[in-house]
């Protein structure tokens, strides 16, 4: 049997039940996932999104219902049909990647999702689709994100990452794109250029093959450099000032619509370095390239890029290289083997080799935390996530904790947590916040592990099975002030 473990819900995002209490302070099964195993889950402050076995996204929580502190408890089927493989979420969109490659969203709101009497079924490219012709028409709005060239014979998207307003995707040859979600796209650079163009909003709603109007995005340290000096330094703009047409343009812009924008850029000054890996914090963007080095660019106000003590910059415009073997003596050489990003806070996932002893892997962290009681302005590392094999991934951080796994041995995977835990989400049963990485016990007392194995069945969420003999295994995930271990299908 398949179960899924829940520590805390918080506004009803993370728990699909309407009689769920305000707080699970341990791991707790979720009974509404038995013998279902998912393709991906993402939790949101407000809202919630998983792609069950068939490849279908389900949307729940008191944001995707617009009721505010409450929720009914029950997922809603938002799009059928596309095999998503992958999901991002924002405030305010769900960003769905498919496995051939395209990339859909969804507003984080059922009431934005739903059809206007008389408007076309939504779909890919042309907008009027076919599911007509196969009695499927679409009950739910959504839209597809198309790159603004053509992708070479064969590439496709392979990976997604969001922040607050802008989206990263990675080609299957390298290439690393961006989109604005929103006109805060670009407060610090994020996205990587300033440029772009989006449907005239006259024509928003079918903007295939209609006209465009271009945009430019400044990063706010570039459009007022002057915006942290003193009064007596600051010049006040005159009342009388004339504003530039792209001033006027932007205040004239609708952002909330998932059609504001409807295309992905290539950042220029990542052409030509093939890139295996990306991430993105709330307002930062990182893409690891394939010899294990890291390039990060966007907000730096906690130094959550991790160039240094000396880079006092709020605002990194161009991607920059991450240094990640300072304080290492000279013959140690290091490689990045994943970037994780969420909020204010990175964590690198480093493997050391000094040629004379086993290699071993280091967790850096940097950005809004501490290391040691001081704040981690660039990489530091937490000796006491050293030595552990870590496995396949570190759940991304969000609002203040951070979940790792150890390497799997024959009975699972040890998991650990760290960071606040003043709604109980580290499920270790007390509100204090704890500084180092501690194993999760289970109600048992026993350590918790991490299990894989291969499922009899597995029922996608309509109740139906998908398939039997299934290879699945436990994966932790963060959320804002929850968490919860469910069983993912492995790929």
């Amino acid at each position: 049997m398949l179960m899924k473990y829940m520590m805390n819900v918080r506004s009803h995002t993370l728990s699909i039940d309407a009689e769920s209490p305000d707080s699970i302070r341990a791991p707790a099964i979720a009974a509404w996932l038995e013998n279902v195993a998912l393709r991906e889950l993402a939790l949101h402050e407000r809202h919630a999104a998983c792609v069950d076995a068939r490849g279908d996204v389900y949307q729940w929580g008191s944001g995707f219902e617009d009721r505010p502190g409450s929720s009914s408890g029950q997922p809603t089927r938002t799009l059928r049909g596309k095999n998503i493989v992958r999901l991002q979420l924002t405030p305010t969109r769900v960003y769905a990647l498919s496995a051939s490659g395209r990339i859909y969203v969804l507003s984080s709101s059922s009431g934005q999702q739903v059809l206007r009497p008389g408007a076309p079924t939504p779909a890919s490219s042309p907008w009027w689709g076919t599911g007509w012709l196969w009695g499927e028409e679409e009950d739910r709005d959504f839209a597809e994100i198309v790159p603004d060239v053509k992708l070479s014979w064969g590439e496709k998207f392979v990976a997604i990452a969001a922040g607050s307003d802008h989206l990263l995707a990675l080609s299957s040859s390298g290439r690393t794109f961006a989109h604005p979600v929103t006109l805060k796209a670009n407060t610090h650079g994020q996205l990587g250029f300033r440029k772009f163009d989006i449907p005239a909003p006259a024509s928003a709603e079918h903007s295939f093959g209609h006209a465009r109007l271009p945009v430019e995005l400044t990063p706010k340290s570039i459009a007022d450099p002057y915006a942290k000096s003193t009064p007596s330094i600051r010049q006040a703009p005159s009342s009388n000032e004339v504003k530039d047409a792209n001033t006027e343009l932007l205040a004239s812009l609708d952002d909330k619509s998932i059609r504001f924008s409807d295309k992905l850029s290539e950042v220029p000054a990542l052409r030509g370095i093939h890139v295996d890996g990306i991430a993105a914090g709330s307002r930062n963007s990182f893409a690891k390239t394939t010899d294990g080095r890291v390039l990060g660019w966007g907000a730096n106000e906690f130094g959550q890029i991790g160039l240094g003590r000396e880079v006092t910059l709020d605002s990194i415009t161009v991607p920059t290289e991450v240094i990640l073997w300072r304080s290492t003596p000279a013959g140690m050489r290091t490689t990045c083997l994943d970037v994780y990003a969420g909020g204010d806070l990175t964590l690198f996932k480093v493997e050391r080799v000094d040629g004379s002893a086993l290699p071993y892997i280091d967790v850096l962290a940097c950005g809004n935390v501490r290391t040691r009681n001081r704040e981690a302005q660039q990489p530091a590392a937490d000796h006491a996530a050293r030595y552990f094999s870590l496995a396949d991934r570190t759940c991304p951080p969000h609002a203040g904790h951070a979940r790792a796994r150890r390497a799997r041995g024959r009975l699972g995977r040890d998991l650990l947590s760290w960071g606040a835990n003043y709604e109980y989400q580290l499920g270790n049963g007390k509100r204090g916040s704890s500084a180092s990485p501690t194993a999760l016990q289970g109600a048992d007392g026993a350590r918790f592990m991490l299990a894989r194995k291969k499922a009899n069945e597995v029922r996608d969420l309509q109740g139906k099975v998908w398939k039997r003999g299934v290879e699945v295994e436990q994966t932790a995930l963060a959320g804002w002030g929850n968490s919860v271990v469910y069983w993912k299908i492995r790929s």
